[in-house]
């Protein structure tokens, strides 16, 4: 069972793309569709053995790498986080291939595209359920090439491109850390296997290693190292900004990879390694507090971006934010249990906005929207289920991880518990802001579209109506059922698949902070909620008024530029690097002192010995007799030099044989 899981997606991935000619492309969506659900059936199976029997299970396929005494075996490991992470991806999955077969079937390339979907599920399932940080990277590194292949899909579009390889750079840049993290283990602990290395890590809290010339705490820099790498994958503040770019790619992409599963993987990494976490408290502090910073940024770029996809897609940076500054502050389960509650409701608003996009012949701009909740009542009522519990209202989804999130962080009693604290509930009014400009723009307000595309608007067909129906139930009912089992007290659930210190444990503490605290997240929803409403709905004039104004000009500026990261990255970085590889690496190097002494000179020195020596050959005798001499001397000089330097007899041997040559 175990070995299907991770073959399944594989095998459809590579009938659905070598079979398309065959099977044509419902032939391949039926076979990749199979292929998943087969998966996700085991996977599940999977759960409630490993769960209900409370055990893991190791299988060792074959040796990988076998050097010396280091052995290292392809396996799989099983445990609580990998089947709960089996479950969301292959479920998500499963349901994205579903709703594909729908919204890409006018697509020519419809096989390619399954194709990529089920090998980015397979290359995902290598990356949970590995048991060692090799295999790993192996599965880091494919859903990697799976976001470009996908964000890349209609590759004759030049922001497609684009989205891609900046995808592609800013990921590439955070797995350097992540390499420099395992090779750091590897040099540490010499194993690179998580039962080792868990097992090694107490023991090394005071051990010290040289880097860049300091000496620092080993584990500290490996989870500064490891957390690099999860700011690539999971878009954090300094490696965001490919996250909404890439909305260039198919909406299905979108929720796939960009909302619910690659892009946790770096959560799935800090929680794999929490017990090195533990014993890194200043690596902690580096977690927490970009994820409070990414939470704050995001909610308040995603204020005023008027592109449907890229208001989602800051949402997922800004509720990423909250499972890692979580894991940050030892709150592993409940930053893995946001990120299951997560993908479910995320999942539902992205699939949500291909229906939006798809009957609005391609237009995602919501300025060009309005009136929907008319010609869509379907596709509006599941906007409303996930807006809502994206907002974390009462009884949904997210308001059993979130709010839990934030009364942890304030029960932690330190600067980074509270800074997390004040930023997450700001956060949170932010987000409710957003969604309801988001539901009132495209649904609510008077239509502003053009009158030839809203005669043709549709409700979401039956195969993309269905995957949104099944999102829509989880998304109200996953966290209420799951809450006593994945954060209740006493729950023994996640096992020995995370670890926290006892010092940590602070599920009892939060129960006892004061009321108001607990509350103030989830009035600041409600206030976010009810201002945009009422400002957009009756208030419109005020908000013109604002944004008109000097400071009102500026502020929106300010936000819909995205804090000008993409400027400052442009400008300082790209522009530098670009300007210094042309007029130093290619010109002046390149081009300049490698061609002049290589090619150019080897060239000119020969033209002009051979335009002497050719003038030295008149039929004169006592020209020759003057070529012979000046050949002996410099034989003589350069044989005396060779001797001070200690020269070789292979170097007089051949200064000998050129001085004949030119006599001759």
């Amino acid at each position: 069972m175990y070995l299907t899981i991770f073959l399944l997606p594989l095998i459809g991935s590579i009938f659905g793309a070598l079979g398309g000619k065959a099977f044509g492309p419902k032939g391949s969506s039926f076979l990749t569709v199979i292929s998943i659900a087969t998966t996700f059936l085991l996977s599940f199976s999977a759960f409630f053995y490993v769960c209900g029997e409370g055990t893991s299970v190791i299988l060792t396929i074959c040796p990988w790498i076998i050097s010396g005494s280091f052995n290292l075996y392809w396996s799989l490991l099983f445990d609580t986080l990998t089947v709960v992470m089996l479950n969301v991806v292959c479920f998500i999955s499963l349901l994205v291939h579903i709703y594909s077969t729908e919204y890409m079937s006018h697509d020519p390339h419809l096989p390619r595209f399954m194709s990529y979907l089920s090998l980015f599920t397979f290359f995902m399932i290598i990356l949970v359920t590995g048991d060692n940080f090799i295999q790993l990277f192996v599965g880091w590194e494919g859903v990697g090439l799976c976001s470009y292949l996908l964000i890349n899909f209609w590759f004759t579009r030049i922001q497609a491109n684009k989205a891609a390889i900046k995808a592609m750079i800013l990921n590439r840049v955070g797995d350097v850390g992540l390499a420099l993290g395992i090779f750091t283990i590897f040099y540490v602990f010499q194993a690179v296997d998580y039962a080792t290395v868990f097992a090694l890590v107490p023991l090394f809290t005071e051990y010290q290693i040289g880097f860049l010339g300091f000496e620092v705490n080993a584990l500290n820099l490996i989870g500064i190292l490891l957390f690099i790498g999860a700011m690539g994958k999971s878009a954090q503040l300094g490696l965001h900004t490919w996250l909404p770019d890439a909305m260039e790619g198919p909406t299905p992409v979108s929720a796939l990879i960009h909302a619910a599963t690659m892009v946790t993987a770096g959560v799935f990494l800090i929680a794999r390694c929490s017990i090195i976490y533990e014993y890194a408290p200043e690596a902690q502090i580096v977690v927490s507090f970009f994820g409070a910073m990414t939470a704050f940024f995001a909610a308040t770029t995603g204020l005023l971006q008027n592109d449907l996809k890229r208001v989602i897609a800051y949402s997922t940076c800004s509720q990423l934010g909250y499972m890692i500054f979580a894991c940050g502050l030892s709150n592993y389960s409940v930053g893995v249990f946001h990120l299951s509650n997560h993908a479910f409701f995320k999942a539902l608003l992205f699939l949500s906005a291909g229906s939006v996009i798809h009957a609005m012949a391609d237009e995602q701009d919501m300025r060009k929207m309005g009136g929907l909740r008319r010609v869509l009542p379907f596709t509006y009522a599941m906007f409303v289920v996930g807006s809502f519990a994206l907002m974390g209202l009462p009884f949904l989804a997210g308001f059993y991880s979130k709010d839990v999130i934030l009364e942890l962080a304030f029960a932690k009693y330190n600067n980074q518990g509270h800074f997390a604290y004040w930023l997450g509930s700001l956060a949170a009014f932010f987000t409710a802001f957003y969604s309801i400009r988001l539901l009132y723009l495209v649904f609510l307000t008077e239509p502003n579209g053009y009158r030839s595309v809203y005669s043709g608007v549709h409700d979401a067909p039956i195969r993309m109506g269905l995957p949104l129906a099944i999102l829509a139930v989880p998304s109200i009912l996953i966290g209420f059922l799951t809450k006593d089992m994945a954060i209740g007290f006493g729950t023994n659930f996640w096992g020995t698949a995370l670890f926290v210190k006892p010092a940590n444990q602070l599920l009892v503490d939060s129960e006892f902070i004061p009321l108001n605290f607990k509350l103030l997240p989830l009035c600041f929803a409600i206030c976010g909620g009810l201002s945009s409403y009422f400002f957009y709905r009756f208030y419109s004039l005020i908000l013109i008024e604002i944004k008109l104004s000097s400071f009102g000009r500026t502020l929106y500026t300010f936000l819909n530029r995205k804090w000008f990261f993409d400027k400052i990255y442009n400008e300082f970085i790209a522009i530098p690097l670009l300007r210094t590889a042309y007029q130093i690496t290619y010109k002046t190097i390149d081009k300049g002192f490698v061609e002049i002494t290589g090619p150019k000179a080897s060239i000119l020195i020969s033209r002009t010995a051979g335009k002497y020596i050719n003038n030295l050959m008149s039929g004169y005798t006592y020209h020759y007799a003057f070529s012979m001499l000046l050949g002996l001397s410099c034989y003589v000089l350069l044989t005396e030099f060779v001797d001070i330097i200690g020269g070789l007899n292979f170097l007089k041997t051949l200064i000998l044989f050129i001085f004949i040559n030119f006599v001759a």
